[in-house]
């Protein structure tokens, strides 16, 4: 069944909640409890500067009347009490556990939010400095983070309150299962990629004599005296060491950026960001989540080896720096280098993929971005994608004089794109209003509302805010999957 599907017969069900709750009822949806400003469609904005003496807010909105404040101006806008991180610059939402996660990029801080409560709780602690990309799992029991400037790989283990740096000079991406069982770690220009394990109390034993008594695929294990946390190369499974680990080639991947993962979360599909990363060939290398689940005693198998690894790769001809799954079609947005007037830009590209016999669509034209950057990518009602980019002033489309803006509404069903904006800005966060045919956006460093429906504006004066908007976030959407941070 299609995610959006559930999208859009949860919020029917979720309306008619609220209708219930007006009658006396304490919860509007899926035994979810009234918060306490009573408004139950609300989209979360990380502010950065709203004030000169602020550097960061969180603000949500009525999304059904797309109001900020409420009946006669009382509140005059509504707040999430006790948020104190500086430039917060995307929000981790996961409505189903009513509760999302603000990554402070002015700080470094990493901030949980409670819809229930609509305030914040402490930042978490055990962080290295500042995080180029950081996941939390859904039961909030581990948080990854790559921490570029730090050199580490960093593992914060909630189980046992420890917090693990593992040494990775150039890690700047992480990505998770839906599961929480598994988590890759990427390295920039690099062709390799890494995953964490968790070790049993005989692991932490034998491993305890330093590196030559670690596994030969491990590249640090900490903490060395009495390791709890080993990070592993992905490699081939050639042969096996005297602690029973297979080992090998270093699996070749070509600028891998980023792994989404299949419905079921067996199959992680590595984004090869190629070209538009400094590599030669944009691509999907699919590997078996099995063999790197990190929980203890819960992996098994092998990784391919290379020529496996190889041969079910999937050739990405419009770039491959973001995607999506749904059921058994995947999404692939990445950047294309052109050469105009003598100099290579890149144009922004589409490719839809069918995972059932992992074939690719021809690629179609969306907006231009930067290259190898963080876009956002959200379905919606209406059969829509929307995809949001940065810096699409500088693509091909601008340099030949073609319209051009950073956010584009794609037809899932036509297969074709019904809406590519004027450029307003960077588009650097989108929420999907499931049920009520619109989503909000972050363009610009101001909030905008489009419909599904045809794409077009609508109004959004009593949502704009003072300060740079950078993310949105639907704090009242059915499932985890309304979530462009994953």
């Amino acid at each position: 069944m299609k995610i959006r599907f559930l999208w859009s017969s949860a919020a029917a069900a979720l309306v008619v909640s609220a209708a219930l709750a007006g009658c006396g009822g304490t919860t509007y949806f899926a035994g979810r409890n009234l918060p306490p400003s009573g408004l139950t469609n609300r989209v979360m904005i990380a502010i950065q500067n709203p004030s000169a003496f602020n550097k960061g807010a969180l603000q949500f909105v009525d999304a059904y009347y797309d109001i900020r404040s409420g009946t006669g101006g009382k509140p005059a806008s509504y707040t999430i009490s006790g948020y104190s991180g500086a430039l917060p610059a995307s929000i981790q939402n996961m409505p189903e556990e009513q509760t999302g996660y603000i990554y402070g990029s002015g700080d470094g801080s990493y901030t949980p939010v409670s819809y229930a409560k609509e305030n914040s709780s402490q930042t978490v602690s055990g962080l290295n400095g500042f995080s180029s990309s950081i996941f939390v799992t859904r039961n909030q029991s581990y948080v990854f983070a790559a921490s570029q400037s730090a050199k580490v790989f960093t593992v914060i283990d909630h189980t046992n309150n420890g917090s693990y740096p593992l040494s990775l000079p150039g890690v700047y991406r992480v990505s998770v299962n839906p599961g929480g069982s598994s988590a890759l770690a990427f390295v920039q220009n690099s062709n390799y990629a890494y995953y964490p394990v968790k070790l049993s109390a005989g692991q932490t034993t034998s491993y305890s004599g330093g590196p030559s008594t670690w596994p030969k695929a491990a590249v640090d294990c900490e903490p060395q005296n009495a390791p709890v946390w080993c990070l592993f190369q992905a490699q081939s499974p050639d042969h096996v060491d005297a602690t029973g680990t297979y080992y090998g080639a270093p699996l070749n991947f070509d600028r891998p950026v980023k792994a989404v993962f299949s419905i079921d979360g067996g199959t992680a599909y590595v984004l090869n960001c190629g070209p538009e990363c400094g590599g030669t060939t944009a691509s999907i290398s699919i590997l078996p989540v099995a063999p790197t689940i990190y929980l203890i005693g819960q992996a098994s198998g092998t990784l391919p080896t290379n020529a496996a690894l190889a041969s079910s790769t999937i050739a990405i001809p419009g770039g491959a720096s973001n995607a999506l799954v749904d059921s058994s079609t995947m999404y692939v947005v990445g950047q294309k280098p052109q050469v105009v007037n003598s100099e290579t830009l890149f144009a922004g590209y589409l490719t839809v993929v069918n995972l059932g016999n992992n074939t690719a669509s021809s690629p179609v034209a969306i907006s231009d971005g930067l290259p190898g950057a963080p876009s956002r990518m959200i379905e919606a009602d209406n059969n829509t994608l929307w995809i949001a980019m940065t810096k699409c002033n500088n693509g091909v489309r601008a340099s030949t004089g073609q319209p051009y803006g950073c956010l584009t509404m794609y037809n899932t069903s036509t297969g074709t794109v019904t809406m590519l904006e004027p450029y307003l800005g960077d588009a650097t966060g989108i929420a999907a209003v499931t049920g009520l045919n619109k989503i909000y956006t972050a363009e610009g460093g101001q909030v905008y509302i489009y419909s599904t429906v045809d794409g077009t504006a609508l109004d959004n004066q009593y949502v704009t805010v003072t300060g740079t908007a950078f993310d949105v976030a639907y704090m009242d959407a059915a499932t985890d999957a309304n979530n462009t941070v994953y």
